[in-house]
């Protein structure tokens, strides 16, 4: 770890040196100014007590994110925030959102049924997004002199300490052509035996803006290394631990028996990206407001785009099947020497024409039309144990949709954007996807109101591994029909009271899910049943599933006292299929200051994150995944609140923050659990670093 972030730091500051050097013969020495940007990277109101002042964000600096589609931009933040910094690697989300193992880099899912994201193509890594990067999610930066932020993150000492380091590093060639990179390290030991994570991601990315033509393209590498240890043999040493060693002693986490050992899940993925466009178009001459000097400005008029997305993923499971691995697992389809491989690849064209906003005062929206192709490619094991031999097979998938965007994104009041897609031809022939947001900003007692709208109604065909896998422990070929999903959800929000109510409700047939299908067995005296933890099935719900959602964001201020809130409540109408927590609650309460002749921010206080029981969802470590628990052994978990303790400081171009976690580690039934059988952390110290260079 010392090595990487050493290595990492050297080459950060050549890099460094030399581009500002190259630079300022591009530039000279003046900088000129960027339109600030109010809302943050989910479009939601920033509150401007929580982040720099502008002298503290370089003249020349300014971010965005892009879609994968059409490449169209969407301005962010960028990276200065004063507060807030301590919840920044949190596993379970900002705000405690996500059921996880307890693990830095494990697989988690959201306790908050909107907040989770459909299952893709690239089904292994689906539960990795705390630290993988999408196309989508890849900052761009423009900057008049390099940037360079490097982080640091530690939780705890020694051989169980957990650590992450991450860098960015953006430059410009000139006013058009910029490019960086980063870097993002993730190191959990493990707390509890057999628990590791190692995940080592970066990605390239770079970008030209022209009047006529338009670039962005990345490349990103991640490769992701779990150790799976079925989650401990009794929760008794967490729940009772004097009840374990005869009220002997209490066990160390570390000292607590796993139910497996020997097994990883390795992920390794390359995506490439590239969108790009040409643009006609006609130039004007145009006065700014705060001088008389005329510019001339180029107008777009119709735009000519194309998109190509390729991504790659290998999975492998390792296992080493020793008799305790056996006794887990219900089904051992390849024998104990065996290869358990799958691959995945796709590549994705995208062609678009559209008509742009705003070149003229007819024009109040942008009109696009595009068309799709993607060819989809998987392999996997496929043979069973006593067969012929083991073999790779290939299965491969085409689809040619077409579709088309109304969107208006230009001006104060109101914007939209509409979209419609369907697939015409191949394996996802009949699937569509009608979705459309908007938001209306308008003044209600001297105050700006926002209010945000999003609707979709979705026909989709089932991820490829929902319909066909082949490993060690499971086994399925399934026909499964298509979901249907409808959606309608909206948000109010009020900046001056610090104000957001949202409600939404959701529609879904043929809802597709992983199911535990553990069976009961007697041991050869026919004295004892036991039941298997771990055998998986995919399952389709015929009817239909409603599902509510509300949620209240509600920030208060005396002085130099706040406390900031958020309730959510959700009732799902099928709880044996679809086990949600009805309330998830977050609270932070601080003090906020600026000391040392206002140079010094500081934030001093604790929060807390809970949610009510319910049937949280069960971790299958053979494929990585969470599914409903086992009905012979279900139980609730929840009813836990999770107390950190933290201050956080801010002093120029560096954050730092200390946290004491899990202050409140208690036992008893509600104990500290979010999955079954995988405890969080124990009480421990963390701590975060954050450094800005702006030259």
């Amino acid at each position: 770890m010392r090595k990487i972030i050493f290595t990492t730091i050297l080459i950060l500051f050549c890099v460094n040196s030399f581009a500002q050097n190259m630079m300022q013969s591009q530039y000279g020495s003046s900088a000129s100014g960027l339109n600030s940007d109010r809302f943050d990277r989910n479009g939601n109101p920033i509150d401007t007590t929580a982040v720099n002042d502008a002298s503290t964000i370089p003249v020349g600096l300014s971010s965005w994110t892009i879609d994968e589609r059409f490449g169209n931009k969407t301005t962010v933040p960028v990276d200065t925030l004063l507060f807030g910094f301590q919840n920044s690697n949190d596993n379970g989300g900002p705000t405690g959102h996500y059921t996880y193992l307890g693990n830095l880099g494990s697989p988690r899912i959201s306790h908050v049924f909107f907040e989770r994201a459909e299952t893709t193509q690239e089904f292994f890594t689906d539960p990795y997004d705390f630290a993988l990067i999408t196309p989508s999610k890849l900052i761009y930066t423009n900057t008049k002199s390099p940037f360079t932020n490097l982080t640091y993150y530690k939780h705890g000492a020694g051989k169980r300490s957990e650590e992450r380091f991450k860098a960015y590093f953006a430059v410009n060639a000139n006013k058009r052509l910029g490019f960086g990179f980063n870097i993002d390290y993730i190191y959990g030991r493990g707390k509890y035996m057999n628990q590791s994570t190692a995940q080592f991601n970066g990605n390239l990315f770079a970008y030209y803006h022209g009047d006529k033509y338009d670039m962005h393209f990345s490349l990103i590498n991640d490769n992701i290394k779990v150790t799976e240890n079925g989650g401990i043999v009794d929760d008794r040493y967490i729940t009772h631990p004097l009840d374990m060693a005869d009220g002997g002693r209490e066990y160390k986490s570390y000292e607590i028996q796993t139910n497996l050992q020997d097994i990883w899940n390795k992920n390794t993925g390359y995506h490439a990206f590239l969108t790009h466009r040409y643009n006609l178009g006609f130039y004007k001459d145009e006065t700014s407001e705060n001088d008389t000097i005329v510019r001339e400005v180029f107008v777009p008029v119709t735009s000519f785009i194309h998109t190509v997305k390729v991504d790659m993923n290998k999975r492998q499971y390792i296992s080493y099947d020793d008799n305790q691995n056996r006794e887990y697992f219900e089904n051992h389809y390849l024998g104990t020497d065996s290869t358990d491989v799958t691959k995945y690849m796709s590549v994705k064209n995208t062609v678009g024409i559209s008509l742009r906003e705003g070149f003229n005062k007819w024009a109040k929206a942008g009109l696009t039309a595009f068309l799709s192709f993607e060819h989809r490619r998987f392999s996997m094991t496929d043979s069973i144990e006593g067969s012929a031999g083991q073999f790779m097979r290939d299965y491969k998938e085409n689809t040619l949709s077409v579709g088309g965007q109304l969107i208006k994104s230009q001006g104060k009041t109101l914007h939209y954007d509409v979209l419609g897609e369907i697939a015409i031809l191949g394996e996802d022939i009949g699937q569509f996807n009608i979705e459309g947001k908007g938001d209306l900003n308008f003044r209600l007692f001297n105050d700006t109101v926002r209010l945000d709208v999003n609707a979709y109604v979705k026909n989709v065909n089932p991820a490829f591994y929902y319909r066909h896998f082949h490993s060690k422990h499971y086994w399925w070929d399934n026909n499964l029909s298509m979901i249907n999903r409808t959606k309608i959800e909206g948000k109010l929000s009020i900046d001056h009271w610090r104000t957001q109510l949202q409600a939404g409700v959701e529609n879904i047939t043929n809802y597709t899910y992983l199911d535990n299908v553990s069976v009961g067995y007697a041991d050869q005296n026919n004295e004892d049943v036991k039941t298997y933890n771990n055998n998986v099935a995919v399952k389709q719900n015929p009817g239909s599933i409603q599902v509510f959602s509300a949620k209240l964001r509600q920030d208060f201020q005396l002085g130099i006292l706040h406390l900031d809130n958020e309730v959510v409540y959700q009732k799902s109408s099928n709880n044996n299929v679809l086990p949600l927590p009805e309330l998830v609650l977050y609270h932070n309460l601080y003090l906020r200051a600026k000391l040392a002749k206002k140079v010094l921010s500081v934030e001093l206080g604790a929060d807390v994150r809970y949610f009510t029981q319910y049937y949280a969802p069960d971790y299958a470590p053979a494929i990585g995944q969470f599914y409903l628990q086992n009905p012979e052994t279900k139980y609730k978990l929840g009813g836990y609140p999770l107390v950190n303790a933290y201050i956080n400081l801010h002093l120029k171009r560096t954050r730092f923050f200390l946290m004491m976690y899990n202050l409140v580690q208690g036992t008893g039934e509600r104990s500290y659990f979010f999955a079954p059988h995988y405890p969080l952390n124990p009480r421990g110290l963390k701590l975060g670093l954050s450094w800005n260079f702006f030259d």
